[in-house]
């Protein structure tokens, strides 16, 4: 008797068991990991942007007679390679030259408040280095179209040159102000990418988080000093930071 209880014990037992294993493994899951960049290959493409507008007597909100030219270029090479399926690293330069002309223009909040703009000139240079990692994500068993987010620490610099009329009459003179910079940016991007066959794609990314800081050290007429620094967090998609570019992959 004492045998048959001991067996009888058993079975309650494995009988309660049973629901718990197959309730574990019910809610096993096993996720499919595509190779969408397999480990071992280089990629290698530029972005490049430009932008440019004329302004003719122009008005536009509390911006009024508006005239003069302006032209923005900025040119990104990078190299990565792939260290593991679907992970890559690698190393982005970049350079950005912007030129603002301004002959004319008035900033008017009301009719006793307005400011004037003559002659103003701008030119501006920098250079950055970038470090970066992607991950990449196909979209379902596709090997032509897939996602991918970047994260990129940045460091910088540059110079920029201002001048422009001030004063009345014979009080009327030449200012000018010299500046040297030097940058430090944080972000998220994340991308799209379109194989146009096995070797060359074309890729579309949009900056989404970032933090920046910027020191600059500006001298005006040779004589006065100033330091400025500045710090920005963007935690919203930038509609402005959309880049497009050319990626190959090797």
């Amino acid at each position: 008797m004492k045998f048959v209880r001991v067996v009888g014990m058993m079975l309650i037992a494995m009988f309660m068991a049973a629901p718990v294993a197959h309730a574990q493994e019910h809610f096993k899951r096993d996720l499919e990991q595509v190779s969408f960049i397999p480990k071992g290959q280089w990629i290698t493409g530029v972005s490049v942007g430009y932008s440019q507008s004329n302004q003719n007597n122009y008005q536009f909100f509390v911006f009024e007679k508006l005239s003069g030219d302006t032209y923005s270029f900025k040119v990104t090479p990078m190299a990565m390679y792939t260290f593991k399926d679907n992970m890559a690293a690698g190393l982005k330069f970049g350079y950005e030259r912007s030129k603002t002309n301004l002959g004319d223009g008035e900033f008017i909040l009301d009719s006793n408040t307005t400011f004037g703009a003559d002659n103003l000139y701008s030119i501006r240079s920098n250079f950055y280095a970038t470090a970066a990692f992607r991950n990449y994500i196909s979209l379902g068993n596709s090997s032509r179209f897939g996602l991918y987010n970047e994260v990129q620490l940045e460091l910088g610099g540059g110079q920029a040159k201002f001048s422009n009329y001030t004063g009345d009459g014979d009080n009327r003179h030449l200012e000018g102000t010299y500046e040297r910079n030097f940058t430090m940016n944080v972000g998220l991007t994340p991308g799209f990418v379109m194989f146009l066959n096995n070797y060359s794609a074309i890729e579309v990314s949009i900056g989404v988080l970032g933090f920046g800081y910027t020191h600059t050290r500006s001298v005006t007429n040779q004589v006065q000093v100033a330091h400025r620094n500045s710090k920005h967090a963007n935690f919203k998609i930038n509609l402005f930071s959309v880049q497009f570019g050319m990626a190959f992959y090797l």
